[in-house]
């Protein structure tokens, strides 16, 4: 299903050696590789070193990580005049001493780089690490630039604030406030996201304060959304925190990158081991429900650090690898599924990478401080500008699942998430990957923009959101913050088809009887969602007027078919039609639950149903006739009957399965709203 015809080695061609639009730490580029001068100065040479020695991380890895931070200088030669580290040089190079050294890492080096706020007591010291390859679910390229920003005040020399990068500055990095102990990093396996680690737990991440235990991170939370009111929104370390996150193995022209010519001395250990990995996102039925957890592997520190490690690196400035002017390869492209009205689109994107002198916060390591109240505290302290974060989309992905209160195949519920998805902001475009289950996607221009989300073993979803101009503000992807997805094995496809009608809608929202609304988006032409098969559905649009249309769809999801709204039109017909439709399927529904034959009172409920569905049927017709005041007269009649409907309901409550009468409650509830709705419309 969605997009089956097309092949896996079809939809990741590996082109070239981009990141997933975003997804490789390396955000903030200028267009053309220009360099920022930003408002900061260097640190004078020895007073750089200092810093760094002061406060050079100690780095935690995975216990499968092979792609530890090294120096790219030996894998640098000249073309075209010009010194560049080419990724078949990077990556079969730096295999090549690694197998050398029995696994160990080759050459570990950091790289520093510090800076100054003129007229201000505030330094930053950077540290940088490169690593050849990067491999993370969907996303992986060549080469790998990760930052940790240390903010000292210069009277005190206390550390103010450590910024972890995590993936691009789309995403929350890991920061904190007023650090009391010297910097830890738990780099994520094979993306080599930053995790901050300040507590007394070294080797694990904390986001939540646990008894003595103070959180790792000091974040905000946001208020949009009532479930993220009290969590901490940075990227964290999700396999560290007891979530699932598939990879996929990287290919390239049409092969597993490890059997690649140009690349001798990768193999297939040299990436996230067997257990990890899934073949492809859209081929699962299920998400995976058996990845291992985070395991805490090498350690590395600097040389006359105290910590004790596996290993020490080296420290060496920014300035001494500036002369590389590129960081190339095979460009890698990345796909989406995406679902539309007749077929699974696929969408790409692409962007390469860049040396962090290239990028803005290499020069202004304010714009890389991805919370307000931390650029706030920093701004009030040093008398600097806060700057702005821009808008961002927020969404808590939630499991779209069988509801055990509703009869079967007719209701639906959402849970917590089972894995972590990737999801992609299609018009700017960045890909950002999913933490705790919630996605952030920060610092968009004002305008709509389309959310899609990509799971493990999901049909994907997407959806247009809105964000206005207004700095820091947030908007919500799905019904009150939250995206239902639904497994592969699960989903079938709803469908609008505006372009039948004379139109103009402009909402498209699916709500399930006991789930409650499930989708809403901006309509712009044909649409779809996939939905789960055991729900009971209304889809309803509204038109630039106002003006609503409800559709039903419940028993016809069963096939892998998808169901259409044909001709959705607004108005008074179109409500009417639906009255017609919901209590002929509350009738369905009742009737099938009497095991034993139909009990008198439950035959009074399917009368009253009937009479409720003929006068429905009348008062669709008058209006399709344009007799507004015939459609209103039948509305009314609706209205009576649904009353009976009501005591009939309240009289055989005992002789249902209790499933049966909450399905038939609300659905009475939903039909006596849709024909006041109905009543009030003015267009016929």
């Amino acid at each position: 299903m969605h997009g089956s015809s097309l092949r896996r080695r079809e939809l990741l061609t590996l082109l070239g050696g981009g990141t997933a639009a975003g997804l490789a730490g390396c955000a903030g580029v200028l267009p053309g590789g220009e360099q920022s001068s930003g408002p900061t100065e260097p640190v004078g040479d020895d007073r750089a070193r200092r810093l760094a020695e002061q406060f050079a991380p100690t780095l935690y890895f995975d216990a499968a990580e092979t792609w530890f931070p090294t120096d790219p200088r030996p894998y640098a030669s000249e073309q075209d005049g010009e010194r560049v580290v080419t990724g078949f040089d990077a990556v079969d190079g730096y295999l090549r001493d690694y197998e050398a050294q029995g696994g160990a890492p080759p050459n570990p080096t950091v790289f520093y780089n510090a800076r100054t706020y003129p007229d201000t007591t505030l330094s930053v010291v950077q540290f940088w690490s490169y690593s050849a390859f990067d491999q993370f679910t969907t996303n992986f390229h060549w080469h790998d630039w990760e930052v940790l920003h240390v903010f000292v005040d210069d009277r005190s020399g206390a550390a103010q604030l450590y910024v972890a990068s995590a993936h691009a500055r789309k995403v929350p990095n890991n920061e904190f406030l007023d650090p009391q102990t010297e910097p830890r990093v738990l780099a994520e396996l094979g993306s080599h996201s930053s995790g901050v680690s300040l507590n007394a737990e070294a080797a694990s991440f904390q986001r939540f304060s646990l008894g003595s235990l103070s959180a790792d991170v000091t974040n905000d939370s946001i208020d949009a959304v009532e479930a993220l009111t009290d969590f901490p929104v940075a990227y964290g370390l999700p396999r560290d925190e007891g979530y699932r996150l598939p990879y996929v193995v990287p290919e390239l022209d049409g092969k597993p990158v490890y059997d690649h010519p140009e690349i001798p001395h990768f193999e297939r250990e040299h990436l996230a081991p067997p257990e990890l990995t899934v073949r492809s996102f859209a081929d699962l039925a299920t998400p995976p429900t058996d990845l291992p957890p985070r395991e805490t592997g090498v350690t590395l520190g600097p040389e006359g650090g105290e910590t004790e490690t596996d290993h020490t690196y080296s420290l060496a400035p920014t300035t001494a690898v500036e002369d590389i002017s590129a960081f190339t390869g095979p460009q890698l492209s990345f796909e989406f599924a995406i679902p539309k009205f007749a077929e699974n689109a696929v969408a790409s994107h692409l962007t390469t990478t860049a040396a962090p002198w290239t990028q803005p916060r290499y020069r202004d390591p304010l714009a890389d401080v991805t919370d307000s109240r931390h650029r706030a505290a920093l701004a009030d302290r040093y008398g600097l500008s806060p700057g702005g974060l821009g808008t961002q989309i927020v969404g808590v992905l939630r499991d779209v699942v069988p509801n055990g209160d509703a009869p079967d195949g007719e209701g639906v519920t959402t849970t917590d998430p089972t894995v972590e998805s990737v999801a992609l902001v299609e018009s700017d475009p960045v890909a950002v990957p999913s933490f705790g289950g919630v996605v952030v996607a920060r610092g968009l221009p004002a305008g709509e923009h389309r959310l899609t989300v990509n799971t493990a073993g999901k049909a994907p979803y997407a959806e247009r959101v809105r964000v206005n101009g207004d700095n820091g503000e947030t908007a919500t992807a799905g019904p009150d913050g939250h995206v239902g997805l639904v497994a592969n094995r699960d989903a079938t496809k709803l469908r609008v088809d505006p372009t039948t009608v004379d139109a103009d809608l402009r909402e498209f929202s699916v709500a399930d009887d006991f789930g409650g609304e499930l989708y809403r988006t901006h309509l712009d032409g044909t649409d779809a969602v996939y939905v789960h098969r055991g729900g009971a559905y209304t889809a309803e649009v509204v038109d630039a007027d106002g003006a609503v249309g409800a559709f039903r769809f419940n028993h016809d999801l069963a096939s892998d078919r998808p169901a259409t709204v044909e001709r959705p039109r607004t108005g008074k017909a179109s409500l009417a039609s639906f009255l017609a439709d919901i209590s002929a399927g509350t009738r369905r529904t009742v009737q099938q639950s009497a095991a034993d034959g139909v009990a008198p009172g439950v035959r009074g409920l399917l009368t009253a149903l009937d009479a409720v569905r003929e006068a429905a049927e009348r008062a669709a017709e008058r209006a399709s006739a344009g007799d507004a005041k015939g459609a209103n007269a039948r509305l009314r009649a609706v209205q009576t009957r649904l009353s009976k409907v009501r005591d009939a309901l309240a009289t055989v409550r005992g002789a249902m399965p209790n499933g049966t009468s909450r399905a038939a409650e609300k659905r009475l509830s939903q039909a006596e709203r849709r024909t006041k709705q109905a009543l009030a419309a003015e267009k016929l």
